[in-house]
């Protein structure tokens, strides 16, 4: 059921469209910003931060610092040119993937060292000053749910952080910015342990992605409020004005696969339909129906933000509004998401940023058959499309006793009953679906005998199968393109597709075994191998890149290289080989 409370946000802007521009760098004092910090009264963790960037000095100070260690570009930010270096041995060879990355976000590749505290919660306080030297701070957001160092989900205010903990936060951020005589939005970024002793990491200078939740939490506009301070006027609020109140997430949209390695993916939008957006649930989106995602922005596409009167209600709310946002065309996050956001450790609010790694199992759990009461409603959908298909032929040819102008298997006498074979997974499953006289259709899979009995209707620009399984309602948004089917739920959602005869399929999977296929589409960034050189398993053949993110892909086996497909600068498409590849002889034998 819909969650509704009588409380509503202190401000929400219901909708708003924002458009990806390049990171700004992080704040120019940022290799110095440790020692500032310390002098202002900042906890800090220990590393390093000075001028000196040659590869020995960097990997001298790690170990002196001791392992695990940080990698962080200097002017990086969302993540990029961040690499954990958990021994010696790694240091080198994440380095220069961080130096390559941190150069191509950010045209600038210095590095600073820190200390890598494990299993730490991401904690950032939302700051503002302006020129008359007043700073405030607005609470804090947990961003510890992360992937490569990028934020999912983000919330405020951060999960059993007590008020004494909240004001020291605050007050050490309030002093970090002043420190360096800020004015404007900022975030002042933490780093927080078990025990809620926290450090600090970096500060941003922007307004960040997920300000939302702090605007929902605090009834403030952060963007009005920029453009006041950069007029010269005094921040609107004093400390004391700023109240808390009820509890906010953001979960970002993501075009990647969360199924395989959170792989960014471009394509287009076929399908979007997103909740309805109004006091409480904001919907920030950078897309539209019918756009295609390319391969050179973030993998980011939108912003769901919800607001409720406390954290259970939120959470409550965020899962409502995920099953309603639905997209076809192109691999999203999304019901990667609702699988996050109803895992009892995070509705418990035992956050960090090893949390996706640690509970992987339950998050990504192998795919599972679908519910033959899915399986019905597929074929359901099929049947009423046939029958839209054929009334729109009966009033072309106003010829009302043609036999193409009826889907309804009648007989006289005898029931009608036909096969229809749907692809859930690498599964055929065989559907034996019986035409009753009152409509109705009586559906056989495997030893299990269904009653089903619905209709579509359109709301919207979306189309709802209305229906009835063994007595059981439900409704269900169906999307049929091509040979899928698509069905969006309460209950999550369903991909069913129908089987193509092998001598309609164009897509042959021959010649690509044996070498090494591009997991996403992208560009090659560098090769390190040539026709004939000789590879061990796990070694590096190229790096690509795609939405901001680097891969490097390795071989697969022991070989010899035959071919290089791609050279550095060419894109290519996903599941495109990028090598020939002979294996081994030992390896050959072993696969036989």
């Amino acid at each position: 059921m819909k969650h509704t409370s009588s409380a509503l946000p202190p401000h929400s802007r219901a909708t708003s469209t924002w458009r990806r521009s390049s990171k700004r760098p992080r704040s120019p004092l940022h290799s110095t910003s440790k020692s500032i910090m310390a002098a202002a009264g900042v906890p800090v963790v220990e590393g390093y931060h000075g001028k000196d960037q040659a590869d020995q000095c960097l990997k001298e100070h790690a170990g002196r610092i001791g392992y695990p260690v940080m990698i962080k570009a200097i002017r990086g930010g969302g993540g990029k040119g961040m690499r954990i270096v958990r021994a010696e041995k790694e240091f080198q060879e994440q380095l220069e993937s961080a130096r390559r990355e941190a150069t191509k976000s950010f045209s600038d590749d210095a590095m600073l060292i820190e200390k890598f505290v494990d299993t730490p919660r991401h904690v950032e306080v939302q700051v503002f000053g302006d020129h008359h030297g007043n700073a405030v701070y607005l609470f804090e957001r947990d961003c510890s749910v992360q992937r490569r160092h990028q934020k999912i989900i983000e919330e405020a205010p951060g999960p059993g952080i007590k008020p004494e903990v909240r004001k020291k936060l605050g007050e050490a951020a309030v002093r970090a910015a002043k420190a360096v005589n800020y004015v404007g939005a900022g975030t002042v970024e933490f780093i927080m342990d078990s025990k809620h002793n926290f450090y600090f990491m970096e500060m941003n200078t922007r307004l960040q992605v997920e300000h939302p939740v702090t605007e929902m939490i605090t009834g403030t506009d952060l963007v009005e409020w920029q453009l006041r301070v950069a007029a010269g006027e005094k921040i609107p609020l004093s400390q004391e004005e700023i109240t808390l109140q009820g509890h906010s997430f953001e979960a970002r949209i993501y075009a990647e696969d969360p199924n395989n390695n959170f792989m960014p993916g471009a394509g287009p939008l076929v399908h979007l339909s997103t909740p309805q957006a109004d006091l409480s649930t904001r919907i920030e989106t950078g897309v539209r129906q019918g756009d295609e995602v390319s391969v050179h922005y973030d993998p980011m596409i939108a912003k769901l933000v919800v607001w409720a009167a406390d954290r259970q209600a939120a959470l409550t709310k965020l899962r409502y509004s995920l099953r309603q946002y639905n997209i076809v065309g192109l691999h999203t996050n999304i019901d990667f998401l609702l699988s996050l956001a109803g895992h009892p450790e995070f509705e418990a609010g035992n956050v960090h940023t090893d949390f996706i790694p640690q509970h992987r199992r339950e998050l990504l759990p192998s795919r599972r058959a679908a519910a033959k009461e899915f399986l019905c409603q597929a074929a359901l959908g099929l049947i009423l499309r046939e029958k839209t298909m054929t009334d729109v032929f009966k009033l072309q040819t106003q010829d009302h006793y043609s036999p193409f102008a009826s889907s309804s298997g009648r007989r006289l006498n005898i029931s009608y009953t036909r096969n229809i074979t749907l692809r859930d997974g690498q599964n055929n499953v065989a559907i034996a679906v019986t035409y009753n006289h009152d409509g109705s259709y009586g559906m056989q899979i495997d030893d299990k005998a269904f009653q089903v009995l619905g209709d579509v209707y359109n709301e919207g620009n979306c189309s709802y199968l209305k229906c009835s399984v063994n007595g059981v309602a439900s409704k269900t948004k169906l999307i049929i393109l091509e040979n899928t089917i698509y069905l969006f739920s309460m209950e999550g959602s369903i991909q069913i597709d129908i089987p193509v005869p092998k001598y309609l399929s164009s897509v042959s999977s021959k010649g690509t075994q044996g070498g090494a296929l591009a997991p996403m589409t992208g560009t090659i960034e560098k090769v390190f191998v040539k026709a004939g050189d000789k590879v061990k398993a796990g070694d590096s053949l190229m790096v690509m890149i795609a939405m901001k993110m680097e891969h490097t892909i390795k071989a697969p086996k022991s070989g010899t290289i035959k071919k290089v497909f791609y050279k550095e600068g060419s894109q290519a498409n996903r599941h495109s080989p990028l090598v020939k590849f002979e294996e081994e002889e030992s390896d050959k034998r072993e696969t036989e």
